[in-house]
């Protein structure tokens, strides 16, 4: 559970190597910018196993690298101790709320509010797209969906400051 008065988000895609990492990072350099990522608990998990261990997806590592943001993050599974830890389980589509809903049904009397992350989108583009199966311009899907990302990680970041 996070220490009182700390806050605490929890970025959630398949495969824990592309836009959960991405959103991860971003938000944490939102709140090291704003001076509060001492009041934050950050991380991110996939929903499945696929991956454990790996680094983010290069593409991604370089799109983040173009906005000065780094990290050393390594792919991992969201665990049912989390429905307990975080305050909030953001995922990317309806696919990773599906299967965090599933799980979250095993953790009795969970406490994390498990959403959309695009529900924070000003623009209400509910779902950030996985580019990793996309097209060959990948660099160009990885760049919107860093854009994606930011606008909701915004979003989320002036909503929680108002609270």
């Amino acid at each position: 559970m996070a220490a009182t008065g700390t806050k605490s988000v929890l970025f959630v895609c398949l495969g824990n190597i592309c836009r959960s990492p991405i959103a991860e990072a971003v938000f944490r350099k939102m709140a090291t910018d704003g001076g509060i990522v001492d009041q934050w608990i950050i991380d991110s998990g996939a929903t499945s196993d696929w991956n454990l261990g790996s680094l983010p997806d290069a593409r991604g590592l370089a799109c983040l690298r173009k906005h000065g943001i780094d990290t050393d993050h390594r792919a991992r599974q969201v665990t049912k101790e989390e429905f307990m830890s975080f305050e909030h389980i953001l995922c990317m589509d309806e696919s990773n709320l599906s299967d965090l809903k599933r799980k979250s049904k095993s953790v009795k009397d969970y406490t994390a509010k498990i959403e959309l992350l695009g529900s924070y989108d000003p623009q209400k583009q509910l779902i950030i797209q996985d580019p990793y199966y996309g097209p060959k311009v990948i660099g160009q899907l990885t760049q919107r969906l860093v854009h994606g990302v930011v606008w909701a990680v915004t979003s989320l970041y002036h909503y929680q400051l108002s609270r």
